[in-house]
């Protein structure tokens, strides 16, 4: 062993030593790949290491964990998550290694039945458990030596902003919250795209649908997997279905583990989407939340439609800013402009600044 990768180990070992899993035995039951496999270069301003911790529901997860190089004292802390479907060595990973580039300890993490995280059967998603896989994070961090838990912040990205903005009304904990390029993942099941299935008949036949194909699934023991973005990719497909696939099927994105990449989620995975409303209280959220989203967005209403939940603003493709909320448009950018930095448009400046300002730095 080398000393560059003596010192290299002697750190994870510290990382791991200061932030427990909350395993009793200390021991995880995870199969966690060491090697960086990550869809974006390693970083030589950080420390990178693999650690787990549990949510209230017993499931094991497994985080990329980033810290400053040379940090000291009790840092700031932010947990990411998202796209929705996607794993950490994607778009979350990324966030969370910028942010520790700018002096954050920052854990990006599998939810629940996803990628090295815990839980089965695997591909299902649930607005409660995601939700509390965001809080788990937060309870992970306040345990952990090297933070300050009074300044832990959260980030999530597409679906997972949703889940992020649902979690900030749940934890007082969570002093400031960034949804990027959000998606409502209750609003999109129950409505269809641009409220286009939004009637009582259009959802009854959902149900229908799904109740099928439960029975289906449990006769055949299994569960009959929807398909990630659509490949090969039809001419006819609409604008942003291209934009996916040019980041989760390319080599720009796509990762082994990622269900977006691969085969997608479970088909009755999001049922309990249908009735249960994400941002029910969003509008008793008393901490700062910044919602980022690009332009020209497929999905740019879902920020529009969460910043008015919170106050009562009705906005349409324009920043605004009431109170501690506040709506940033990126000039020109897309949904999946704001998963990486192809585009270079991501902004990690205003993150930052949101985050050194509301954490008390």
């Amino acid at each position: 062993m080398t000393i560059k990768h003596f010192i290299a180990v002697s750190a994870a070992a510290m990382m791991l030593f200061a932030c427990k899993s909350n395993k009793n035995e200390n021991m995880s039951t995870l199969n966690l790949t060491q090697e960086w496999d990550k869809t974006f270069p390693k970083s030589e301003l950080v420390d990178h290491s693999k650690v787990t911790f549990h949510n209230r529901y017993g499931i094991e997860l497994a985080a990329d964990m980033y810290v400053p190089k040379n940090a000291s004292g009790k840092l700031a802390a932010i947990a990411v998550s998202g796209p929705f479907g996607a794993v950490k060595e994607q778009s979350s990973g990324l966030y969370a290694q910028h942010m520790a580039e700018r002096g954050f300890l920052a854990i990006a993490f599998d939810p629940s039945f996803t990628g090295e995280s815990g839980g089965e059967p695997r591909r299902m998603a649930s607005p409660d458990i995601n939700t509390e896989d965001f809080l788990a994070a937060v309870d992970f961090l306040s345990n952990c030596e090297m933070v300050d838990p009074e300044r832990i912040g959260i980030i999530g990205i597409c679906g997972f902003g949703g889940m992020a903005v649902n979690a900030a009304a749940l934890d007082p904990r969570i002093k400031a919250t960034v949804a990027s390029t959000m998606y409502d993942m209750s609003k999109v099941n129950v409505e269809g795209y641009f409220a286009s299935e939004d009637t009582p008949a259009q959802r009854q036949e959902k149900r229908r649908a799904l109740a099928a194909q439960r029975t289906k699934d449990y006769a055949a023991g299994t569960y009959e997997r929807a398909g990630g973005v659509v490949d090969p990719l039809p001419e006819d497909a609409p604008w942003f279905v291209k934009d996916y696939h040019a980041y989760y099927k390319t080599p720009r994105g796509y990762h082994e583990r990622s269900g977006n990449s691969n085969d997608g989620w479970n088909i009755i995975g999001c049922q309990s989407f249908l009735n249960q409303p994400l941002l029910a209280w969003a509008h008793e959220i008393e901490n700062p939340v910044l919602l980022i989203h690009g332009e020209k967005a497929h999905s740019r209403y879902f920020s529009e439609y969460a910043f008015e939940r919170m106050t009562g603003r009705h906005v349409v493709g324009q920043n605004s800013k009431v109170g501690n909320k506040e709506l940033l448009i990126i000039p020109g950018a897309s949904h999946v402009d704001l998963y990486d930095d192809v585009a270079g448009v991501i902004p990690f400046d205003k993150i930052q600044d949101f985050f050194e300002l509301n954490l008390k730095y």
